[in-house]
């Protein structure tokens, strides 16, 4: 395959690019769904193909294709080059690619279980060993569970990756997920929905180590306690607790979207939304002192794992807010030549057919030093809002809303009755400023972020320790 991508590189300089750049990738994705009980869907899928891009006169081409026989090579390049022509004569602000720690090398994940050692019995197997736990547990809690929908991915992707300007990546990487759903009900008490994302970039074994059935388990109890036993949340203010889940939430959606340098342009206006943030913001202070925001994905076993990035830029962690103020936008080559600075290694494509754009990895509140128990006895009177469910934000990632789920009422610094539906709704820089303590015990959750036209969902974690903020105002939702 190194011949083929030399060659694209080789016809594209020929022909006039001033930069070219060739990426095979093939997916192989294998999914199973499980829908109360019955298996709807179990589908296994390759997806691959070569995706070139070219520079000519400032002017950017892209294109792809699925077949690999030299014949269509050459003629994608042409294709490209003719388009990236067009654009540059065309457009009065010329693209390049900013500089970048640009890196040659394997990045080979080995799995200890490989996904094709794990036959599709053994998936369905697992899918409703699971859904019995829920279902019995759901029959020990005297709570019913109507709706009940597990999904379990694998995928294996391996790329090629060469550019005109020294850049030679091969990757492996192995990646498994689960999400679960669960709406339960009881007729006196209504109805609560759980959902769950775990994901890693492992083998098979990430599965063995989750215990989803106890996992499941635990949560439809929980499930049923708030219905039989929590009170409806009302208006009223004070300090919040917040869990790891909602930290890494809202890390994602009001600090991980917003410093997206592409969004900062104005590129994404039209699809996956502004920023309030601007060029200009850098070092503007929108938290308190002990609030630092990460982008790492170098995270062994995570779900956002990289280590060299689509553009062939080595991956490094990201300071988005370090004490309290903006101190890094997350770029690709061609937003950091915008902005005269190197590229941080953000660039990531979905798929072959895909151009890669700005993205984020895994996101989250850098831990502190205190435990949950410290950070609830600095409370005299607040919520504690262990998980969410539901959420929303504006497109500019400053006005947001967040339910909870599991929750408490906190008094005299210890917790007490449990709520239901308690409601953070915040601005972005409110929130942050309001945080006065971090806890210690980082966690992570998956999830696949959605951006771009055509959509590319991309593994992502979201993560964070617990963390305390003070006077806020909290809603209740029925």
């Amino acid at each position: 395959m190194e011949d083929e991508l030399e060659l694209m590189i080789s016809l594209a300089l020929s022909q006039g690019a001033t930069y070219a750049e060739a990426r095979y990738q093939n997916d192989m994705i294998e999914t199973n769904i499980l829908k109360n009980g019955e298996l709807e869907l179990a589908t296994s899928d390759e997806r691959k193909g070569i995706s070139f891009r070219a520079i000519v006169d400032g002017g950017l081409g892209f294109g792809a294709i699925n077949q690999i026989g030299k014949k269509e090579l050459r003629s994608l390049v042409s294709r490209v080059i003719r388009g990236a022509k067009e654009s540059g004569r065309r457009n009065k602000t010329k693209i390049a690619m900013g500089q970048g720690d640009l890196a040659e090398g394997k990045i080979i994940l080995k799995p200890r279980v490989s996904f094709e050692s794990v036959d599709l019995e053994s998936r369905i197997d697992l899918l409703q060993e699971i859904d019995s736990a829920a279902v019995k547990a759901a029959q020990d809690s005297k709570i019913k569970l109507p709706g009940r929908y597990l999904s379990l991915d694998t995928l294996l992707t391996e790329k090629y990756l060469i550019t005109s300007d020294g850049a030679k990546v091969h990757s492996h990487v192995p990646r498994a997920s689960l999400d679960i759903f669960l709406n339960a009900y009881e007729p006196s008490r209504g109805s609560i929905q759980r959902f769950l994302s775990l994901g890693e970039s492992s083998g098979w074994e990430a599965l063995e180590r989750w215990n989803v059935p106890m996992t499941v388990d635990e949560e439809i109890k929980t499930l049923a306690n708030i219905l039989f036993k929590a009170e409806a949340a009302r208006e009223e203010r004070g300090d919040v607790v917040l869990g790891p889940e909602v930290v890494g939430i809202i890390s994602h959606e009001s600090s991980g979207h917003p410093g997206e340098a592409d969004r900062i342009l104005g590129r994404e206006a039209a699809q996956a939304g502004e920023t309030y943030l601007t060029r200009e913001s850098l070092g503007m202070k929108v938290g308190s002192e002990v609030v630092n925001v990460v982008e790492d994905p170098t995270l062994p076993r995570s779900f956002g794992y990289y280590a060299i990035d689509d553009e062939g830029v080595r991956a490094r962690r990201r300071y988005l807010i370090k004490n309290g103020r903006i101190e890094e936008f997350l770029h690709n080559r061609e937003t950091a030549h915008v902005m005269g600075v190197g590229s941080n290694a953000s660039a990531r494509s979905a798929a072959f057919n895909r151009e890669p754009i700005v993205r984020m990895s895994n996101t989250f509140v850098e831990p502190g030093d205190l435990s949950l128990e410290e950070l609830i006895e600095g409370v005299d009177y607040g919520v504690y809002i262990k998980n969410f469910m539901e959420w929303n934000i504006d497109d500019r990632r400053y006005n947001q809303r967040y339910v909870g789920l599991e929750a408490y009422r906190i008094e005299d610094g210890e917790l007490r009755q449990r709520l239901r539906n308690p409601v953070l709704e915040v601005t972005t820089i409110a929130f942050w400023m309001a945080v006065d303590a971090v806890g210690k015990d980082l966690k992570f959750n998956a999830a696949t972020c959605g951006k771009g036209d055509p959509m590319q969902g991309i593994p992502v974690w979201t993560g964070g320790p617990h963390i305390r903020a003070k006077g806020l105002h909290i809603g209740g939702s029925v």
